[in-house]
């Protein structure tokens, strides 16, 4: 593989740490179908999407409570049961994490993550510290796939895009990040990206 890779670029969700939207509503909502109907109408992912770009949890809440009164209580509970959507870490990840950091790799990340629930998450997620700077597209009010988020790391991390790897479960994030110049891997399982990485030098 072509380019020479100095530093390695994670995204945080789906590839470091698992993410079950609905998890907490499992036990908040024992009915499937309603359970169903709050997800995909009341809270659909589109909105959430909204706070990953920047937009204040409270306001968010606010007027969705306003939209269905009759699920405030519920909606509330999606940024204060939020963290119960990150049941653990993605199987083989941390230890990749961790083998690229004792070989000296610098690391990054780059986040679709609102400011409001990363500021809950990032404190309970020790694994942050491999991480020399961490873009949170909440804190930017940029999201991925729009290239102006990958061109923003670029300046953060003060490195050229042709020397950095980027690692992102979402095709769209993939192909944004090489249209931007970035080597990119989509993510499927540690298995696979162990093999880019061993196959580029990166891991023995």
């Amino acid at each position: 593989m072509p380019g020479a890779i100095e530093a390695v670029v994670f995204d945080v969700g789906k590839v470091l740490v698992e993410w079950e939207r609905d998890l907490p509503f499992r036990h908040l909502i024992s009915d499937a179908a309603e359970r169903a109907y709050f997800m995909d109408t009341v809270i659909p992912l589109e909105w959430h999407a909204q706070h990953d770009a920047g937009r204040n949890a409270a306001e968010m809440i606010a007027e969705r409570s306003a939209q269905f009164p009759d699920h405030a209580h519920l909606i509330e509970a999606w940024l204060s049961h939020f963290n119960e959507t990150i049941p653990g870490p993605v199987p083989g990840s941390a230890t990749i994490v961790e083998e690229l950091h004792a070989r000296g790799v610098p690391l990054y990340a780059i986040t679709n993550f609102g400011s409001d629930t990363w500021a809950g998450f990032a404190p309970t997620w020790p694994l942050r510290e491999r991480f020399i700077d961490i873009v949170v597209s909440g804190d930017e009010l940029l999201a991925k796939p729009d290239p102006a988020i990958y061109a923003l790391a670029e300046a953060r991390f003060g490195r050229a895009a042709s020397t950095m790897l980027f690692i992102d479960d979402s095709l769209p994030n993939v192909v944004s990040a090489r249209a931007s110049g970035w080597h990119a891997h989509h993510f499927n399982g540690a298995e696979s990206l162990r093999a880019e990485l061993s196959e580029r030098g990166l891991l023995g």
